[in-house]
């Protein structure tokens, strides 16, 4: 498998990312470990959590997905540092006034809960899930810093930021000396492509950010199992919905011709394959519930696209 270095770190990953929300929700622990090790054994090497998985499933308390990672890890017997290990911190994980955002108080007792259920001494990308707009900024640089100068952080990223916060956060790391948010992880796919292509795609190209996208598969959408005028039973249909236009079902009608013609490919794979052919993306994050996802999924990670087979796919799915 390819590895693509982190922005300016010398963080090396694999272009594919395994995503993790589905551990603990619609994948249970022992189809975790087997989805786990199956990637790895395919030479993916880095996976991407948060604290908050999946703390909107009735049952659950969050910290699931962290723990169930924690214990496969310790369970295979994969040496800790072949593996880049990424998690995220701001959501809610309690009912005190301290227990969510990015304040200097939750993230020094967030990260270590965090290395408790992964069950490590540190964490490759510790990231801010999304900004907070109720602490300063330098609060929470502070705080990050602090942990990556004790050794239990290595490097710093954020998702769900716009470009003036990611710019603003860029900024006050340079001016106060500190560590310097090293990646972004937006919302982008092939039907979701202005958040990040309008703004944030340059401020990551000029300032050398690694890019993680997150659901580039558009929840499901860009697999191919939703099609016009028929019903499909999905847990996340309601995400998915948003994309039932008939612009993105012609879409959908061209990655399959597509797909065709390069001797089968999937839907899911030939839209991965347009983001991989990209050369500001580092790794998307895929999510694979099933062993059947996962094998799809990994056709993608040799897979690329010309430029006039990428300029087709951009001009189906033009926002402008």
């Amino acid at each position: 498998m390819e590895y693509r270095q982190v922005g300016r770190t010398g963080l090396k990953v694999s272009v594919l990312c395994m995503g993790s929300m589905q551990f603990g929700w619609t994948a249970d622990e022992a189809l975790s470990f087997q989805i786990l090790s199956a990637g790895v054994e395919a030479g993916i090497n880095f996976i991407d959590t948060a604290d908050v998985y999946s703390r909107w499933v009735p049952g659950n308390p969050g910290g699931v997905s962290e723990t169930i990672i924690g214990k496969w890890l310790k369970q295979s017997g994969i040496a800790r540092d072949k593996l880049v290990i990424a998690t995220k911190v701001r959501g809610r994980m309690g009912d005190g006034p301290n227990d969510e955002g990015l304040s200097k108080a939750h993230i020094l007792q967030a990260v270590e809960a965090s290395l408790h259920r992964l069950d490590t001494d540190y964490i490759d990308l510790y990231q801010t899930h999304s900004y907070d707009e109720k602490t300063p900024i330098e609060e929470t640089l502070e705080a990050l810093d602090s942990l990556v100068r004790q050794g239990k952080v290595r490097y710093i990223g954020c998702s769900n930021y716009p470009a003036w916060r990611l710019m603003q956060a860029l900024w006050t790391s340079d001016q106060h000396h500190l560590s310097r948010f090293d990646s972004l992880q937006p919302h982008y796919s092939l039907v979701h492509r202005e958040e990040f292509e309008r703004e944030l795609a340059a401020v990551c190209q000029d300032y050398g950010i690694g890019v993680i996208p997150y659901s580039p598969l558009a929840a499901g959408f860009l697999t191919g199992k939703y099609r016009k005028d028929q019903n499909v039973d999905s847990v996340r249909i309601n995400r998915t919905q948003r994309y039932f236009t008939d612009k993105n079902w012609e879409l959908l009608s061209q990655l399959d011709a597509l797909g065709q013609a390069k001797g089968g490919k999937s839907v899911s794979q030939i839209a991965l394959a347009w983001m991989l052919s990209d050369p500001v993306i580092t790794s998307p994050i895929i999510g694979p519930r099933t062993m059947e996802q996962l094998q799809d999924n990994l056709g993608a990670a040799g897979l690329r696209l010309s430029l006039e087979e990428r300029q087709a796919l951009n001009a189906a799915s033009a926002w402008e």
